[in-house]
């Protein structure tokens, strides 16, 4: 007889991203699945050296101690610093440091979301937001939209009809399409949020992974948002991983509430891995790093972009980031691209299949692919197995 398991789990999937790392990680497998950061460009020695700094004498016991929910002061004061230049206005009583961003997501759940609340996404969504709001037995409702973003006609429809508690969005390069919201459709969705009344969850962890054009203030900067905006980042994609740091911006008394919420869920975020990450910022040169990242990242997107014409079908179609890490493929002539990801492992070669990542009716021609984690050769080499399968 098996037992009872809680009725909450029945509508959350699985990842097929993380389903996908048992298969992909066989030799020969070329992997644009997972949205991995390139390992050779860890800066392992520089964060060596500051594990090294945040655990020698006195402030070393204190990194190995347990420390405040809300996050070590040093650090949190030196993001509050980035975002500021960034053109967020943020101090420290802003920001609750969280255990990877998708952490803060699971929180915000939790904190914002009665079950059947409505929360509203773009579509595609990130797929590791979809388990959040699944678990929190809400209720998804896709806002359609174009290569600028969500529609905000649309929005105002939907907002109108279904009463949304949130939306949550990836403005900038999003996860899984690569797309970046334009600056006047920005403000008007913005101003469409304020005139509905509900939350903005802002997840931006690819911000400074810009390839092309003029960097974009966060939509949490919008003054129609004052009060209403909700901003994640994370060290993931411009740092490392492994880590797990992420943080949270909110107004002051749903910040409070969050950090009750993360006292019952972890106590506090890695204590020694936020006193690294202090040294890191204070220590090494954070942006000249990025700027690395950003011109690697660049010519590997250009490599996959240059490959798809010779081994797509004709009438398929891609989207050309800005930045970020991911191409959104879209084949023609009704393909499925569910039933071609187990031929695309056959012939040593890995993607997501689109409809992992929507809400309504997949459309199951789209594929995303990841160009970050391999240099240009092996891209070359995984799209023509690609081409294969296909």
């Amino acid at each position: 007889m098996s037992l009872p398991l809680a009725r909450r789990m029945d509508g959350v999937t699985s990842s097929p991203v993380r389903d996908l790392l048992a298969l992909t990680a066989r030799p020969g497998v070329i992997s644009f699945a997972g949205g991995m950061p390139a390992p050779e460009l860890f800066d392992v020695d520089g964060l060596r050296a500051a594990f090294d700094r945040a655990l020698d004498g006195e402030s070393g016991r204190r990194a190995l101690q347990y420390s405040p929910t809300e996050g070590n002061p040093r650090l949190r004061e030196l993001l509050a610093e980035r975002l500021s230049d960034r053109g967020l206005p943020t101090t420290v009583d802003d920001l609750l440091v969280t255990t990877g961003s998708q952490q803060g997501l699971q929180l915000l759940s939790t904190a914002l979301l009665d079950p059947g609340a409505t929360v509203l996404v773009e579509e595609p969504v990130y797929l590791s937001a979809l388990q959040c709001f699944q678990l929190a037995e809400a209720r998804i409702v896709p806002v359609p939209g174009d290569a600028e973003g969500i529609d905000p006609v649309a929005l105002e429809e939907i907002a109108a009809r279904e009463r949304p508690a949130l939306l949550y969005l990836v403005p900038t390069f999003s996860n899984p399409s690569g797309r970046t919201i334009s600056p006047g459709r920005r403000r008007t969705l913005a101003e469409v949020i304020a005139r509905h009344g509900f939350w903005l969850v802002e997840d931006d962890p690819y911000h400074e992974l810009r390839y092309r054009g003029e960097r974009e203030e966060p939509m949490s900067a919008r003054p129609e948002l004052a009060g209403r905006a909700i901003y994640l980042g994370s060290f993931s994609k411009v740092i490392a991983p492994g880590m797990r740091l992420g943080w949270l911006r909110a107004p002051s008394e749903l910040l409070r509430r969050v950090a009750i919420l993360k006292q019952a869920n972890d106590l506090h975020t890695s204590t020694v891995d936020q006193a690294a990450a202090a040294e890191y910022l204070a220590a090494a040169d954070l942006d000249a790093h990025v700027r690395t990242l950003c011109a690697t990242y660049r010519v590997r997107r250009d490599a996959m972009l240059a490959e798809l014409p010779a081994i797509t079908p004709p009438g398929t179609t891609w989207t050309d980031p800005d930045g970020g890490m991911f191409v959104w493929v879209t084949l023609p002539g009704g393909a499925d691209t569910d039933r071609l990801l187990p031929e695309a492992l056959r012939h040593d070669v890995a993607f997501v299949p689109g409809s992992a990542f929507q809400v309504g009716e997949p459309d199951r021609s789209a594929l995303r692919l990841s160009f970050a984690t391999h240099a240009p050769e092996k891209i070359a080499e995984g799209l023509r197995r690609l081409g294969k399968a296909l």
